[in-house]
Formats: C-alpha cells, sequence, structure tokens
C-alpha cells in the first residue's frame, strides 16, 4: 500500500582527512594510535598562549573534493569558532566554517550538495561505569562535513548515497573513510508531512556506526512520525538530536536542535583569511584528479560490457579492480572482457573468500589460461583446477601443466568417439534407462566420459557423440 505520507531527508556526513598531521597544529594525526592522548601537544590541548596554524594539506584535499563532485570552490573562505561547551572539546569552541565554506553546491549519486566545509575534529568520550573519559588523539583532526540539499526521499538512497561518498574519498586518497573506525560518521536529518510539498518537523538523528544503520535509524523516525500524524499527534514531534539505539532498534531523544543563532559563530581571531584561487592551481588540481568511480563505471560499461554487479565489485574493491584490469591488459583483447570477469568475481573471489591463504593468481598466467579456455583447448573443469594451483604459487606455464598432465581437451572427434563407446560399453543399465526415455541418465554417461578423459574430452562432442551412438 503507498504510503500517504512525504519523508524529506538531508544528510550531514563527517570524514576525517588523511593527513600527516592535525588541522591546526603539528601533533601527529593517526587514526590507529593503540594508546590514548599520545598524538596531542599544546595546541591540540588548548594551552595558554598557543596559536593555531592551517594544514595547507587538508585545505588542498578539500578542493579536490569539491572538484570530483562538480562544485563550486571558493575564492575567499576563512574559518570561524563555533562556540559551545562540551568535555570533548578543550577550547570552548571549535574551529568551523560558517559563511564561506571551502566548497558550495555539486552532485554525488544523483544527490545535489549544499556545501562541504572543514573544521577540527572534536575528541573522544568514553565511558566505563559510573565515570567518563576523555581521549584527545582525535581531537583537532582536520574533518570534512558535507551538508545535503533536502532531496532524499527514501531510505535506500541514504546508504547508496554514503557509500559512494566512501569510495570517493578512497579514490581521492582523502580519506580512509572507515565508520568502524569513527572515520567517516553519518546523521541523518528526517521529516514527514502528508503534504507532498510541505516539510514537517525536522529531527535529526546521531549515534549512526554503519549505512545499513543509518537506512534503519531513518525507517524507524519514519515510522514513528507517521505514527504520531496518523494519532493527530504531530505536535509531539519536536525540532530535536535523536540517538540511533541499535541493539533495541529505537532512537531515543538526547537533547533540542541546536540553531546556527545557538553557537555564537564568529570569524577566529587568530587564522587569516584564505583566497584559495591565488594559493592553488584549480586546473592543475582538476586534472591531477584520478579516475572517479562513476567514470571507471562508465569506462567498464563502453570497453568492456560486462554485468553491472561485475563493474560495482571491481569499482568498490579496488584491489579486485587492479587486478581484473591487469587481466585485460595482458589478454589484450576486450572480446574475453565477459569471460575474465566471471571468473574473477566468481571463481577467483569466491575461492579467496573460503580460504584466506589464497591469492590473487599471476595476471598473466591468468590471461592465458582465459585463452586456451576460450579456445576451446581446456575444459572449465581444468582451468578451476589450474586457477586454484595459481592461486596456491603455481608458477609453471599453463599450456606445459596442460600437455603434461593430458588436460588439452579433445577435439578430435574420433578420440572423443573411442572414450564414449568405452563408456557406453561399460555401463549397460544407464544406456538401457536413457533408451527407455530417461534423459538423466545421460547427465551419468556425460560424468563417465569426462572421467575417463580426465576432464579433457570437448563436453559439447562428446553429448553429440553419445546421442548418436545411443540413437
Amino acid at each position: 500500500m503507498e504510503s500517504k505520507y512525504y519523508v524529506t531527508i538531508g544528510l550531514e556526513i563527517h570524514a576525517e582527512l588523511k593527513t600527516k598531521t592535525k588541522m591546526f597544529s603539528a601533533a601527529p594525526n593517526n587514526p590507529d594510535a593503540e594508546s590514548p592522548n599520545i598524538n596531542i601537544d599544546p595546541v591540540t590541548m588548548a594551552h595558554p598562549g598557543t596559536l593555531p596554524v592551517i594544514n595547507k594539506e587538508a585545505v588542498r584535499q578539500m578542493i579536490r573534493i569539491g572538484l570530483a563532485v562538480d562544485g563550486v570552490i571558493a575564492n575567499f573562505t576563512e574559518f570561524d569558532r563555533k562556540n559551545y561547551f562540551y568535555p570533548d572539546i578543550p577550547k570552548g569552541y571549535q574551529i568551523s566554517q560558517y559563511k564561506y565554506p571551502i566548497v558550495s553546491g555539486g552532485k554525488l549519486a544523483g544527490v545535489e550538495l549544499t556545501r562541504v566545509h572543514l573544521e577540527e575534529d572534536t575528541a573522544n568520550n568514553k565511558h566505563e561505569g559510573d565515570h567518563s573519559l576523555v581521549d584527545f588523539n582525535r581531537a583537532g583532526v582536520p574533518l570534512m562535513e558535507l551538508v545535503t540539499e533536502p532531496v532524499i526521499h527514501d531510505v535506500e538512497t541514504i546508504g547508496k548515497f554514503g557509500r559512494e561518498l566512501q569510495t570517493l574519498l578512497r579514490y581521492l586518497g582523502a580519506s580512509e573513510a572507515n565508520m568502524e573506525k569513527g572515520e567517516m560518521r553519518v546523521e541523518v536529518n528526517l521529516s514527514v508531512h502528508p503534504e507532498k510539498d510541505k516539510l514537517g518537523t525536522k529531527v535529526e538523528v546521531k549515534n549512526i556506526a554503519s549505512f545499513k544503520m543509518a537506512e534503519k535509524a531513518a525507517q524507524y523516525e519514519i515510522d514513528r512520525h507517521i505514527k504520531l500524524w496518523e494519532e493527530g499527534r504531530q505536535d509531539e514531534i519536536v525540532q530535536e538530536t535523536r540517538g540511533w539505539d541499535d541493539p533495541a532498534g529505537v532512537t531515543k531523544s538526547q537533547r533540542s536542535k541546536e540553531n546556527s543563532e545557538d553557537y555564537r559563530y564568529f570569524p577566529d581571531p587568530d587564522l587569516p583569511k584564505l583566497y584559495l584561487h591565488e594559493m592553488f592551481d584549480l586546473d592543475e588540481l582538476k586534472a591531477g584528479l584520478p579516475e572517479l568511480p562513476v567514470d571507471k563505471r562508465e569506462r567498464y560499461r563502453s570497453e568492456y560490457g560486462i554485468k553491472e554487479e561485475d563493474i560495482e565489485s571491481f569499482v568498490l574493491d579496488r584491489e579486485l579492480g587492479a587486478f581484473f584490469e591487469s587481466v585485460m591488459t595482458e589478454l589484450g583483447d576486450a572480446k574475453l572482457a565477459k569471460l575474465a570477469s566471471n571468473y574473477t568475481t566468481s571463481d577467483v573471489v569466491g575461492q579467496m573468500l573460503k580460504d584466506e591463504s589464497l591469492s590473487y593468481p599471476d595476471a598473466a598466467h591468468f590471461a592465458k589460461l582465459l585463452k586456451m579456455t576460450d579456445e576451446g583447448k581446456i575444459g572449465s573443469k581444468a582451468t578451476k583446477a589450474l586457477l586454484t594451483r595459481y592461486m596456491q604459487g603455481e608458477t609453471k606455464d599453463p599450456e606445459e601443466i596442460a600437455e603434461a598432465e593430458g588436460l588439452i581437451q579433445k577435439n578430435d572427434p574420433e578420440a572423443v568417439k573411442k572414450i564414449a563407446e568405452q563408456v557406453i560399453a561399460e555401463n549397460e543399465k544407464p544406456v538401457a534407462d536413457y533408451r527407455a526415455g530417461n534423459e538423466n541418465s545421460m547427465k551419468f554417461l556425460m560424468g563417465q566420459v569426462m572421467k575417463l578423459s580426465k576432464g579433457s574430452a570437448n563436453p559439447k562432442m562428446a553429448e553429440e557423440i553419445l546421442k548418436e551412438l545411443l540413437s
């Protein structure tokens, strides 16, 4: 049944940038630090008399992100103080951007963007029993905040957009964007209203640790809002921040939602104004961008014509994609792309998932295997068996192995006929069953032919010869 309520969703996504040092200090930016409070310095801890210095590399990465999403790169930009008191903010304010973000507009995965700005991350609060501790390792790490327009109307788009942004950031080398490490964090803003062109009361949902969780949290909120509307209690929907409780599968109220006035933004007097078009060559940065995920998808479609799900596998898993590309280079023939793609995504990936000791086969050996398969020199059974050996570290030439072990497919009709005649002579009952109309007996007889030939008989030829001999 179609819902009579209209959902409007906007996203705020934070991602820590991959730089050597923090946003405004020389303290190391290391998300893998094992001990608390070791990536700190006087600036991080807001000691009296310390002054921040802008991390130019973080600004450069932000421009590259903006160029990748076709956003407008500001010439003039500045940093502002966002004032609020919380234990994870040692200064009593966060350095962020308000009026003049580095990037305005843009589009990603079909979703229009409002802005992308740069700020510093907060420390990490850790709650243990009846007390809380603060780890300042994360405090001051360069943090990208991307805000979408409120143009999302279904929960599935949340995950799709988030995964695409994560992939883009990794392609750019701007962020690892691992959600399990807190390097990427999603906040969902949504409202529900019975009239299409009207917005309901906006609620923000935080404490989201995965894209799937973001979808679940949004769906819960949508259902909660609709229920209150249905019961005539829509006045109970208030502008607030709610946290997602994943084990319970519910959102819980945390605090009333602040407005920008509550933060008393004003330009940071300790930091210079930036004129980005003078500081950076935007054309050079644009030209230096890697092939982006959206472009790679289109190239795979036009050059290789492979399945969409295979394309997505190669785009999302960059190591897998690089392996496939190296195989295609060795093959030198786009006509074999579908064969290469099928064996890569089903057999190579499948075996590596089952056995972690296996690794990608040598691209040249794999390409030669595929050519031999395409030419009918070896059957699929032999191809799979040899592929496993190459994933275990085999180094001999595929053709040399196939010749030595009798795996070269028999395409000589007379040779295959002799094997078929032997199978018929040694299997009287299955032969009689087949002649009596039992088609399943042909599968058994085919299996015997392949067994006797050690998998080297051409299956299509063998079946035709068996049927001819049994007719």
